[in-house]
């Protein structure tokens, strides 16, 4: 079983992903051969937030070379990551039959790995 640091490798940080981070979308570089579940169960144990949809896109490689010698980049998946901004607080019923309240379970936005900077 791959631990969560084996799946998430690095964050993607370009303009368009700070950009839409202020709404909820998170883009990471993550293990080639990790599933959308994967990635969501290791988004939520490293960072405590709830994640509604995971897109992902694999890119290939491409071809460079230096002079006569020719080789390859490194194929590697991204994956977009949209989590909650608005969770809601956890309602459930006591031993009385009251209703009882609990504060928020999930964060809403990651700042580790230079996010919200």
């Amino acid at each position: 079983m791959k631990s969560a640091h084996d799946i998430i490798i690095r964050p993607v940080i370009t303009e368009k992903s700070t950009s839409d981070a202020a709404i909820g979308k998170y883009t990471f570089v993550v293990a080639s051969t990790a599933t959308k579940p994967e990635i969501r169960q290791a988004c939520e144990k490293l960072f405590q937030v709830k994640v509604l949809q995971v897109n992902t896109v694999n890119y290939d490689g491409k071809s460079k070379r230096q002079g006569v010698h020719q080789g390859m980049t490194s194929s590697w998946k991204k994956a977009v990551v949209t989590i909650s901004t608005d969770p809601q607080p956890v309602t459930y019923q006591t031993a009385g039959g009251k209703t009882a309240q609990a504060s928020r379970k999930y964060k809403t936005a990651i700042e580790e790995f230079g996010f919200g900077q």
